[in-house]
C-alpha cells in the first residue's frame, strides 16, 4: 500500500520487517533446535554402541575408546575446532557450508556427552533437560520481548565467563566440590543472562543484515550461540540436580 507520493506507508513498511523478523528468529531457533534433536539422538546412538551391560556397567572395546581412549581428546579438539571454524569463518563459507559446519559439530556434541549417562541416571538427565527447556524459553522470550537495551550488560557477561572458565581450570586440579558447587550456581546465573542477551543481539543483528546468503549465515550463527548456551545451562543444571549413579 502507498501514499500519494508512491512509498509505502509507515504500517505497511513495519509489518514487511515484522514478518521477516519473525520468519528470521523462527529459522534461529529451527536450527538450535534441530541441533539439539541431533546432539540428543547422536549421544543415545554413542551410548548403545558404547555400553555392553548396565548391571554391572560393562563397555564395549568402542566404549573404551570413546570414553577412556584417544578418541576422546580427538572429540574434543575436533569441537572446538568446528567452533573457531564456524565463528571466524563462516563469512566466507556459503549458507550449506555453515549448515554443514553446524550439524558435524552438534553430532560430536552428541557423541562427546554419550559420558554423561555413565555419571548420571537416565531419569535425572530427561528431568534436567526439561527443567533446561522451560529456563531456556522463558529467558529467550524475555530477550525478545523486552524493551530494555541490553547491550551494557556484554561485557560483564563476558568477563563472568572468562573467570568461570579459569576458575573451573583450577578447579580441575583442586576436586574441591564445594567449588564445583559454587560454579554450578554462578554458570546457571551467567548462561541465563547470556541467553537473553544473546536473543536480543540476534534480533538487532537482523536489523544490520541483508541479503538473503547474508541473513541465512546469521541465522546459522544465532542458532549456534543459543545453541551453546543451552548446552552449558543444561549442564551447570546437571551438575547441581542431577542423580549420580
Amino acid at each position: 500500500m502507498s501514499d500519494f507520493r508512491g512509498y509505502p506507508q509507515a504500517g505497511a513498511r513495519s509489518t514487511g520487517i515484522d514478518q521477516g523478523l519473525r520468519a528470521y528468529m523462527q529459522k534461529v531457533y529451527n536450527y538450535m533446535a534441530g541441533g539439539l534433536a541431533l546432539t540428543g539422538a547422536s549421544a543415545i546412538g554413542t551410548y548403545n554402541m558404547a555400553v555392553a551391560s548396565e548391571q554391572p556397567l560393562t563397555l564395549t572395546a568402542f566404549g573404551n575408546t570413546v570414553f577412556h581412549g584417544p578418541l576422546m581428546w580427538v572429540l574434543i579438539i575436533a569441537s572446538l575446532g568446528l567452533v573457531m571454524f564456524l565463528s571466524f569463518g563462516i563469512q566466507r563459507m556459503s549458507v550449506g557450508t555453515a549448515q554443514l559446519g553446524f550439524w558435524a559439530y552438534a553430532a560430536l556434541m552428541g557423541m562427546s556427552f554419550a559420558s554423561l549417562g555413565l555419571v548420571y541416571t537416565h531419569g535425572s538427565i530427561a528431568r534436567v533437560f526439561f527443567i533446561t527447556a522451560a529456563t531456556f524459553a522463558s529467558t529467550s522470550l524475555y530477550g525478545y520481548t523486552t524493551k530494555r537495551d541490553m547491550t551494557g550488560f556484554g561485557s560483564f557477561l563476558f568477563m563472568g565467563l572468562i573467570g568461570l572458565i579459569i576458575a573451573s581450570v583450577v578447579n580441575i586440579f583442586l576436586q574441591s566440590s564445594a567449588m564445583n558447587f559454587a560454579l554450578s550456581v554462578i554458570g546457571v546465573l551467567l548462561f541465563t543472562g547470556l541467553t537473553a542477551w544473546d536473543t536480543q543481539q540476534i534480533k538487532t543483528m537482523y536489523y544490520s543484515t541483508s541479503g538473503e546468503a547474508s541473513l541465512g549465515k546469521a541465522a546459522i550463527m544465532g542458532a549456534l550461540r543459543l545453541y551453546l548456551d543451552f548446552i552449558n545451562l543444561f549442564l551447570s543444571l546437571l551438575r547441581l540436580f542431577g542423580d549420580r549413579r
